[in-house]
């Protein structure tokens, strides 16, 4: 059977081919110490398990409307507003199969042969494949170390061609851990304005913040932007909800109906019982968030600290998400060999940057306990040193 075309354009996610190559080994017994993994390494609160066994106790088990319970869509529109100062109602709102499902719902439902999405790189894996799987094309725009891996917003403006249809903007950020400051969201803003184009923010990190960064949502800067942007997030980060599949697009009416057409011809409803677990995510208090963000806190100074120790390697600090992006560059011209030979000798799995569309890095996440950071960081140290001596 002859493969079609729209796949051998896609590039298979390295992230989680070195995830799984680290979860087989760990079964075959060996002690890898795993930085791969963009997932909390904590239970999901008692409080949203127990929402959803009640779910499925009360029958909630049967197929439900595919943009979402109302309940929960209702929840999502009060969060935002509540939150974010975004004024959405349930109608914007659609419930979706993780937060990837959602970007992939809205590239499919709004882009088409000859549309540019500018993306800015370090870029998530996924963007650019979604783009190429929508038939449009992926316009990467390089940033670099020296301003935080962060799009200007002169960038963004030559970027743009009479093509454009779509800006992707992500913070805090994976795989870097930026975090764009207020002033910086408003520029940016000001050109999706100026030039009309679109802006779809992803914003699932947007909980994880440290040494007092700032999240602005950027429809929240006007209302001529708001009308202009299209909300990505979702529950598996700050609710360490990996595993529901759990996402949500909020934007203009008519984008929400498109893309509940296509969900409704795909996937068609989320699972019914686990959107009951996302409402009490939403609407219960809990104290969840500050103890998973309290450990994310911990483990990012300790890994700085360990990283600054080694010679050869440098990063920028992130402020918020649990990444730490390393540049390699001095010990190695390739990402993936680095990768994979520090996985097969020293059991440490860490994802090449040019994954990212940033070669001559790593993505080490520190959603980990201290003990496997500090010995895989050791690890790493021991590594580096090596290749370092081959060099010299």
């Amino acid at each position: 059977m002859k493969l079609a075309s729209r796949i051998q354009q896609v590039t298979p996610s390295i992230t989680l081919a070195i995830s799984a190559r680290a979860k087989a080994m760990t079964k075959e017994g060996l002690d890898v110490c795993s930085f791969s993994a963009g997932e909390p390494d904590f239970d999901t609160p008692q409080h949203i398990c127990a929402a959803a066994k009640a779910a499925i106790d009360a029958g909630k088990t049967r197929y439900g409307p595919a943009a979402g319970e109302p309940a929960l869509r209702e929840a999502i529109a009060q969060k935002l507003q509540t939150d974010n100062q975004l004024a959405y109602r349930a109608e914007n709102i659609m419930v979706t199969n993780g937060g990837k499902h959602s970007l992939h719902n809205l590239m499919m439902a709004v882009i088409e042969a000859g549309d540019e999405v500018i993306i800015p790189a370090p870029y998530w894996v996924s963007y650019p494949e979604m783009v190429k799987l929508a038939g449009g094309t992926p316009v990467i725009v390089q940033t670099t170390a020296e301003n935080s891996y962060k799009i200007t917003a002169e960038q963004l403006r030559q970027a743009i061609t009479p093509c454009t249809r779509l800006f992707v903007l992500n913070s805090p950020s994976n795989p870097t851990g930026m975090v764009y400051t207020p002033d910086e969201i408003r520029a940016l803003a000001a050109v999706v304005v100026e030039t009309g184009i679109w802006v779809v923010s992803d914003e699932i990190y947007e909980k994880i913040l440290y040494d007092g960064a700032q999240h602005l949502s950027i429809g929240a800067v006007s209302p001529e932007i708001f009308q202009r942007t299209i909300i990505s997030n979702g529950f598996a980060k700050a609710y360490a909800m990996t595993g529901w599949r759990l996402g949500y697009l909020a934007a203009p009416r008519e984008i929400i109906e498109g893309v509940n057409t296509l969900q409704s011809h795909t996937t068609s409803n989320v699972c019914t019982f686990a959107q009951y677990g996302a409402i009490a995510a939403l609407n219960e208090p809990s104290d969840s968030i500050d103890i998973m963000l309290s450990a994310f806190a911990k483990r990012r100074l300790a890994i700085m600290d360990m990283i600054n120790r080694i010679d050869g390697l440098s990063y920028v600090e992130p402020k918020g998400a649990f990444y730490l992006l390393v540049d390699i560059s001095q010990v190695s011209r390739s990402s993936v060999a680095f990768c994979k030979q520090l996985l097969d000798e020293k059991y440490v799995a860490t994802i090449p940057g040019v994954a990212f569309g940033a070669e001559g890095t790593i993505r080490i996440s520190y959603a980990t306990d201290l003990d496997t950071i500090e010995r895989g960081i050791d690890r790493l140290s021991g590594f580096v040193s090596s290749q370092s001596a081959k060099l010299q």
